[in-house]
């Protein structure tokens, strides 16, 4: 078959393949030209998932008749100044959304520019333009795309309901309303009631406000702000406690100078940072706002747009887990409080049950000694069945151990031990509330800090192999691994080279014990792409350093004296991160004296 030239409609409906993928990628497109266009108001409306009509408004600067006619052609765009894709400044750039759309659907444009006495409106139909004709609009521009791929029904196939591809246009204008706070969005259609975002004030209170309102509330109740700068690139956002997570990272929200994204450098940097705080199956929700120079990243390296390319990724990386390791340090004693809602909310008025022969005889609260003022006739009243709700049982510590506490322990951040319950929970007393500690989970914190600390003090211990380990592997992980040599011999794992496609393991290290060191170097080479400063080996000492703590800190079931209760408390205090232990569970849970007041109904 000779070589020959395609048809420009051909063309076109081959290039919309790549652009509009679904019908979230025609809205994406078409929100990304609103917010361009300098809009401050955008709403989007949907019929049938998208599928059927796709409706955008803004309030924006809108298009002269010559720049309406010249926008649906391929590879015209308004947004390049000087030619130069290093200086991408705005989310759209290669002019080739709104031809691909008019390729595959019914596609109506009508706008109004400054200039113009009038609006103007263009149709597109299956890759077939006509002219401007005379239309009525206030300002700005509307955009209407219907039938989605009636010109290549094949495509039709591909899509899923019309609830499944309505939650995904959902998700793409809650990702592009986080990015832009100071815009406001309305998102309406028959699969859902209206949504709408008013505009919020500038810097991180009204940042902060959006991200509850498209987040919840609840993640404006952990929220913690988290900021770094260094070398020309700032990280900010807000990032949840640990006390809020997820079973998957679609929680995870990242932009890169206002261009929301899916980056598996910075979902690396987010669970690297998290590390200490959470279990291996549960993921933190993050919205984290890089800024830097349109220079020094790369966002022409996806059709969509969704990915990017960063000059110096080893700071951006650095950068993400500094401020959210400091965040999560600064915030640690508040994050456990945080539970302190749903531990009230689980408190409830309620009845036990009153067996039939209750005696009031049998109850712990049995009073020993004579009822001063108390007529004898009175005291059969105690056998009545309505006491049947004090029993107890009978008590499982010396709940009698102080009578009060040194006053300047109350002031402390965890209060002064009154007791300990079930040899489990130790409760303590503050000046405005209490706390229940789980003497476990806290101790296990505590274990493990001072193991980090003794490694990063005393570095890594190594041991020699009596004889050396050799592993066979691809000669392409081979160079990778003798790439990081010197890091992995900082982490106490030697190895050199034994020969094409072998490596010789001579020295591992100590903590790790009797060590697999084929399997050992084959998870490493898995990981090796996301390796940049914190190595899947050190992570891997810190799980054993983490396991070590765990046997080696105070068991549940152990009766604790007061002063092993109050040095306990002490020792949260100073240690960093002690809100969780190394498993992601709360050490603590922080009761206010209000809250107790308003179970009892005193306030």
């Amino acid at each position: 078959m000779p070589v020959r030239q395609l048809p420009e409609q051909l063309v076109n409906r081959i290039a919309a393949g790549e652009v509009v993928e679904r019908p979230a990628s025609v809205v994406k497109e078409l929100v990304e030209n609103a917010i361009d266009a300098g809009a401050s108001r955008i709403d989007v409306f949907t019929d049938g998932g998208g599928r059927r009509r796709i409706g955008i408004t803004d309030d924006g600067s809108g298009m002269t008749a010559a720049d309406l006619e010249l926008a649906v052609e391929r590879h015209a765009t308004s947004k390049l100044d000087h030619e130069d894709l290093l200086q991408i400044r705005t989310l759209g750039f290669r002019g080739e959304a709104l031809p691909s759309i008019g390729a595959v659907a019914r596609l109506s444009i009508t706008t109004r520019h400054a200039s113009e006495p009038h609006a103007w409106s263009l149709s597109v139909e299956g890759g077939v333009k006509a002219r401007p004709m005379p239309a009525a609009l206030g300002q700005g521009t509307r955009v209407e795309v219907n039938d989605l791929f009636y010109a290549t029904p094949a495509r039709l196939k591909f899509l899923k309901t019309d609830r499944t591809e309505a939650e995904a246009i959902r998700e793409v204008v809650r990702r592009l309303a986080m990015a832009r706070p100071d815009i406001a969005f309305t998102l309406a259609g028959e699969e859902r009631a209206p949504s709408t975002w008013a505009a919020a004030l500038p810097g991180a209170a009204g940042r902060l406000t959006r991200l509850g309102d498209v987040l919840g509330a609840e993640f404006r109740n952990h929220a913690i702000e988290v900021r770094a700068e260094r070398d020309g690139v700032l990280v900010e956002g807000f990032a949840a406690s640990p006390a809020l997570t997820r079973a998957n990272a679609l929680g995870q929200y990242l932009f890169v100078n206002d261009r929301p994204v899916r980056d598996k450098l910075i979902l690396g940097a987010v669970r690297a940072a998290y590390a200490d705080y959470l279990p291996r199956d549960r993921h933190p929700v993050v919205a984290l706002f890089v800024a830097l120079d349109a220079r020094e990243v790369d966002a022409n390296v996806h059709p969509a747009k969704t990915e990017v390319r960063f000059r110096n990724a080893g700071l951006v990386r650095a950068l993400i887990v500094h401020a959210l390791k400091e965040g999560l340090a600064r915030e640690g004693r508040r994050t456990a409080a945080n539970g302190a809602s749903a531990a009230i909310a689980s408190f409830r008025p309620q009845l036990a049950p009153r067996p039939g022969n209750w005696d009031w005889r049998r109850s712990p609260s049995l009073p020993t000694g004579p009822l001063p003022g108390f007529a004898a006739a009175a005291a059969p009243a105690f056998g009545e069945p309505d006491q049947a709700g004090f029993d107890v049982g009978a008590p499982t510590a010396d709940v009698r151990f102080e009578a009060q506490p040194p006053s300047d322990l109350l002031d402390r951040p965890l209060g002064a031990a009154r007791t300990q319950i079930h040899e489990t929970y130790i409760v303590s007393q503050t000046r405005d509330g209490l706390i229940v500690i789980d003497q476990h989970a806290a101790h296990e914190r505590i274990v493990y800090e001072k193991l980090k600390s003794s490694l990063a003090r005393n570095g890594v211990q190594r041991q020699i192999l009596l004889i050396p380990e050799i592993v066979e592997l691809d000669e392409a992980t081979v160079e990778r691994l003798l790439a990081r040599e010197s890091e992995l011999a900082s982490f106490g794992l030697a190895i050199e080279s034994f020969g094409p496609g072998a490596v010789a393991v001579r020295e591992t290290p100590s903590l790790l014990g009797k060590v697999d060191a084929s399997a050992l170097l084959r998870d490493l080479a898995e990981h090796m792409d996301e390796w940049d400063e914190a190595l899947p080996l050190e992570r891997k000492l810190m799980h054993v350093a983490a396991t070590m703590a765990c046997h080696g800190s105070v068991r549940a079931g152990r009766r604790l004296r007061p002063e092993e209760m109050n040095a306990l408390l002490r020792e949260m205090e100073e240690t960093p991160n002690s809100g969780q232990c190394n498993h992601g569970r709360p050490t603590y849970v922080e009761l206010k004296l209000s809250d107790i007041e308003r179970l009892f109904g005193r306030k």
